[in-house]
């Protein structure tokens, strides 16, 4: 039996908008097995007080980064198509989380994982990454 081992790295701490406004990703990368689920912890800060949209990218190679899903609130926003099946987050407006969890992982899945935060209209942020 042979077992695929993989690595999903997680990119580093990066802030957007003002200095209060980013988001928090441990550094390093995940070493899972092929089947596994695993989750990417990201945790936000912002002075909005409004709504505030909170994205998930997946980068591999030297490819541009694509959309995988937004949330503003607990299971509300978006997903990509192509991620429905084995992809998913919940917001925590609590503890400023939005961890990614995969599911039944994919040799394919190695790439680097961005999250970003937006705490305007989504559309801006995504014109350029989307």
């Amino acid at each position: 039996e042979i077992t695929a081992f993989f690595l999903l790295a997680v990119a580093p701490s990066s802030s957007t908008l003002a200095q209060k406004d980013n988001v928090l990703q441990p550094e390093g990368d995940e070493t899972q097995t092929e089947g596994d689920t695993v989750t990417l912890d990201c945790l936000y800060n912002s002075s909005s007080l409004t709504t505030n949209y909170l994205f998930w990218y997946k980068q591999d190679g030297k490819n541009r980064p694509r959309f995988i899903l937004s949330r503003f609130t607990l299971d509300e926003g978006n997903t990509a198509d192509e991620f429905k099946e084995r992809f998913s987050s919940r917001l925590n407006s609590t503890f400023r989380s939005v961890p990614l969890k995969i599911q039944k992982l994919h040799v394919s899945d190695s790439a680097v994982y961005y999250c970003a935060l937006n705490s305007e209209e989504p559309v801006q942020l995504c014109i350029y990454l989307c």
